[in-house]
């Protein structure tokens, strides 16, 4: 059974570690669905700028996900290798998950569903699509992959 409380679920960061989402309240929650070749990735380097800059007040987590075009391949070490090489990304990532179907990760499924998020049902529809959570483990928004981590749409919101 799945909890309406998002701070129940927790997530295996790419080094294995579990981390609790509880770990974070008080904190606003950036929640991105990841890839490694896909025309998005490049969005890997205003998240890693978002969350230098407002990381007293926000987590970004990434989550990536071969479900799109099969544009996450790598295994947890390739990726790890690949964020922090190529972007210097600090902020946490998730081992490889699925963010869509029968194999959903559980995360994704409260983000995506009304009925445990309490404000609406969302498809996440392509890699780079945002989440973000208040600093009380509420759902505050969706963007999609076309809005950037830098948009005032979103940074208005992390005041």
């Amino acid at each position: 059974m799945y909890s309406k409380n998002l701070y129940d679920y927790s997530f295996t960061t790419l080094e294995g570690k579990t981390v609790h989402l509880s770990d974070y309240k008080g904190k606003k929650i950036l929640i991105v669905n990841t890839a490694s070749e896909c025309g998005y990735t490049p969005q890997y380097q205003q998240l890693e700028e978002v969350y230098e800059k407002y990381k007293d007040k926000l987590v970004i987590i990434g989550f990536p996900t071969n479900d799109f075009g099969g544009q996450e391949p790598g295994t947890n070490a390739e990726i790890k290798t690949f964020c922090s090489t190529k972007f210097k990304v600090s902020f946490p990532m998730s081992q490889k998950i699925t963010v869509k179907g029968d194999k959903m990760d559980p995360i994704y499924h409260w983000l995506t569903n009304k009925a445990l998020n309490t404000i609406e049902t969302t498809e996440v529809k392509w890699n780079f699509n945002k989440y973000l959570i208040d600093e009380h483990g509420k759902y505050l928004a969706y963007f999609p992959s076309s809005v950037k981590p830098d948009d005032p749409k979103i940074l208005n919101l992390l005041k």
